[in-house]
């Protein structure tokens, strides 16, 4: 099970650090995805098991993945944000065979205005 938390309203600029905290160890790929109203879900960042990370260009420089693995906890720390950030953000757990994630969250919505 996972349990997103830190979403919220902020102005364009503003910055939020998003948790998602796992019911068991995370020690698996991860991720966060953001769906925005009508539009399709999209990946947001990545971190694979190793501790590689990897960012959807329109984010990077600007959000940080990391974990803490002890806490269960992965985090999405977004600074500098614009209104396009707007969604539901996702996190997910491990991979299948095919390489889709096998766990979700329920969302947690995060708006600039």
């Amino acid at each position: 099970q996972l349990v997103e938390s830190g979403g919220g309203s902020v102005q364009a600029g503003g910055s939020l650090k998003l948790s998602c905290t796992a019911s068991g160890n995370m020690r698996c790929d991860l991720g966060w995805y953001r769906q925005a109203p009508g539009k399709e879900r999209e990946l947001v960042s990545t971190i694979s098991r190793f501790g590689t990370t990897a960012y959807r260009d329109s984010v990077k420089g600007r959000f940080t993945i990391s974990q803490d693995n002890a806490k269960n906890t992965l985090y999405l720390q977004m600074n500098s944000l614009k209104t396009e950030d707007t969604a539901v953000y996702y996190c997910a757990a491990c991979r299948d065979q095919r390489g889709n994630f096998v766990y979700w969250g329920q969302g947690t919505q995060v708006t600039v205005s």
